[in-house]
């Protein structure tokens, strides 16, 4: 279904975009800081490291022991929460912040967090990373109680769900919202006396909790608590909601028991590689990984040349156990902003070009293991290997150190339906074909999980979240199901409004 030009597919999952564009894309990423003196500049900071984990939208909401003041803006964070008034416009000493990728709800100003509302308890402001599963659900059956939604956005569902709770204290209304939702998520919130972290049953989204000068700092990566000079102290647990308030930190685990199953996603490609996600380093994965591809997809060859950037680490690792030197042979352009809808197909293949050249020293001549993170649609591998070939490659042998992504996400990752998963729907022959390179292969999920140190995957219980190999989905899809169900012409519109 379509409204002026744009999808409205309510049950789709993921926003419209150039079909060309193969890159997968992580919501957001969240940080909250407590008790410090310019939180807000603290909180920019924090986003700056999380900045890989969305890159359309940022937002810091402040609370000055008076008054809530909240900053949305479109863009990166370099470019919304700069100069030296910063603590001028978000004054006090708890503040929260949010980088998106659009996921659930569109792009937009009125979607961009953290999101804020007054209640007869207090201000409350929340910022959200992941997807709810039974967001539409909630949505309609809130709507037709009377609610007022100013987004398209699941994290304005939470807030109503709190609004409505009949508890009296804001903790039990957390509690109360958090029992009514499905899916992967992580948040943080603050109240005018509280700053309120919480992770999912599953502990599909990560969330951390650092110290900065003694004061509680929360954040989806630890990346974010290095590039404010704070200490690790832990993960928050899958299932856990910490209370921080001047008095100390307060654990509770709202749900019923149940074991952990993290985004495997996150050591794949979303994490930076600095990072350290659920106790394992995601660079010592990614090395892993490689090493394991080699192990599993040997080729004689001349040079090992990673996709950069997130290609790196298991080039490395490929390298290192086959023996087969490590080059650069494509260089990185990081200056290239968000890439556009190039106008015409010719342009469009000169698009790749924006983000990778080849470095023809390097792979003239030479039979090339080109290593990349994953394969999506293939629309950039076949960019990238045509460029490979067109500066002198003699062989290229792809090589991608994920398995087969044959399943699509609901749990926060931007990912295309199954039927536009290339190994979703051709052999690995066929691949190859289609890629027109000499050889392709895959790490196998026994080979992911065991770069993992998780000992063999447990098909009764995954000890990881990885549907997107296995079609194994870790919980409930409400939406999706009641979506199957549905005639199309009965199918209604999330929103008309196009202009937010």
């Amino acid at each position: 279904m379509t409204f002026l030009g744009q999808s409205t597919d309510r049950y789709s999952s993921s926003p419209v975009r150039d079909p060309e564009d193969d890159t997968l894309r992580l919501e957001c990423g969240v940080f909250g800081v407590f008790g410090v003196r310019d939180a807000a500049a603290i909180a920019a900071l924090g986003l700056h490291a999380l900045q890989h984990r969305g890159q359309e939208a940022c937002g810091i909401a402040a609370f000055d022991g008076n008054r809530f003041h909240t900053e949305r803006h479109m863009g990166h964070v370099g470019d919304a929460f700069t100069g030296a008034d910063l603590v001028q416009r978000l004054p006090g000493a708890l503040a929260i912040g949010h980088t998106r990728y659009s996921t659930a709800g569109g792009a937009g100003i009125r979607n961009v967090q953290p999101m804020f509302a007054d209640l007869e308890t207090g201000g409350v402001a929340i910022a959200h990373n992941g997807n709810l599963t039974n967001f539409l659900t909630l949505r309609e059956r809130l709507v037709q109680e009377g609610a007022i939604f100013q987004s398209t956005s699941d994290s304005e569902v939470i807030l109503h769900l709190i609004a409505r709770s009949r508890k009296a204290k804001i903790v039990d209304r957390f509690v109360d919202a958090v029992g009514q939702i499905e899916g992967g998520y992580a948040l943080v919130a603050i109240t005018n006396k509280k700053m309120i972290g919480l992770r999912d049953p599953l502990g599909i989204r990560p969330l951390v909790l650092g110290d900065l000068d003694g004061k509680p700092v929360l954040a989806s990566e630890t990346c974010a608590l290095d590039m404010i000079g704070a200490r690790f102290v832990r993960d928050i647990e899958h299932g856990e909601m910490v209370v921080i308030e001047e008095t100390g930190i307060t654990s509770t685990k709202p749900f019923q028991t149940q074991a952990a199953r993290p985004c495997v996603f996150e050591y794949v490609y979303f994490a930076r590689p600095d990072s350290v996600v659920n106790g394992r380093s995601v660079y010592g994965v990614r090395k892993r990984m490689g090493r394991n591809l080699a192990k599993e997809t040997g080729i004689e060859a001349d040079v090992v040349v990673p996709v950069p950037d997130s290609g790196v680490p298991a080039a490395l690792g490929f390298a290192q156990e086959s023996g087969i030197p490590f080059e650069m042979g494509i260089i990185r352009n990081h200056y290239v902003g968000r890439t556009f809808i190039q106008p015409t197909q010719g342009v469009r293949e000169l698009g790749v070009r924006m983000k990778h050249s080849p470095n023809r020293a390097v792979l003239a001549g030479k039979r090339v293991v080109l290593i990349d993170d994953s394969i999506v649609r293939g629309t950039t591998s076949l960019k990238i290997v045509r460029m490979v070939r067109e500066a002198g490659a003699k062989e290229v042998h792809l090589r991608s150190a994920s398995p087969p992504i044959k399943w699509p996400d609901f749990y926060g990752i931007d990912m295309p339906e199954r039927e536009q998963l290339l190994a979703a729907n051709k052999s690995l022959e066929e691949m190859a074909k289609f890629l027109e390179v000499d050889s392709l292969g895959f790490l196998s999920v026994e080979g992911l999980y065991d770069a993992l140190e998780a000992g063999p995957r447990d098909p009764a219980a995954p000890q990881f979240t990885d549907h997107y190999f296995t079609g194994d989905y870790p919980t409930r899809l409400t939406d999706r199901e009641i979506a199957e169900g549905r005639n199309e012409t009965n199918d209604k519109q999330l929103s008309l409004l196009v202009s937010a």
